[in-house]
């Protein structure tokens, strides 16, 4: 395993957080749609798409990129503590638990976790990668602070 996570790696985890994002809420549109909530998990499956399509032009544009951090070591060993908090950087657990899901109330809770865990998630990478992908992730954070507000609506509201 590296010692440090490069540019890439950070953005290949947020593809994967993505991916397993829309897998998540197509299960649950499968599983839970229904008038009272609209197509919201459908709409945030295609919004899922969309970031994969975005983390893959950052990609492209990031390998080789590492970040310019003051205490190199402190920084990677407090990433990879947030992405191994972070559910959905491992592959094909977006499924496994929207299958898991109960309720509909149960899967909006989940929902609305994921997307402030991957604000927090994403707020980091942007750190990570040049000026004119930063602007690219922070795209993607204001689509995902969103989707939260969407799914707060769906349940009469949270704290943000």
């Amino acid at each position: 395993m590296p010692n440090n996570f490069s540019g890439c790696e950070i953005v290949e985890l947020a593809m994967q957080i993505e991916k397993n994002g829309k897998e998540f809420y197509n299960t649950l549109n499968e599983e839970w749609s229904s008038p009272a909530i609209g197509g919201i998990f459908e709409y945030l499956a295609g919004q899922e798409e969309k970031h994969i399509e975005m983390f893959s032009k950052i990609f492209d544009g990031v390998c080789g990129h590492d970040p310019e951090e003051a205490y190199p070591e402190e920084y990677d060993a407090y990433m990879r503590a947030l992405a191994g908090q972070y559910v959905f950087t491992e592959k094909n657990k977006g499924e496994m638990i929207a299958k898991g899901v109960k309720s509909l109330e149960e899967g909006i809770d989940l929902a609305i976790g994921f997307e402030k865990d991957s604000i927090l998630f994403y707020e980091e990478v942007k750190k990570n990668v040049p000026e004119i992908s930063a602007n690219l992730v922070e795209d993607i954070i204001s689509e995902e602070k969103i989707h939260l507000e969407k799914l707060c609506a769906h349940k009469g509201g949270c704290e943000l």
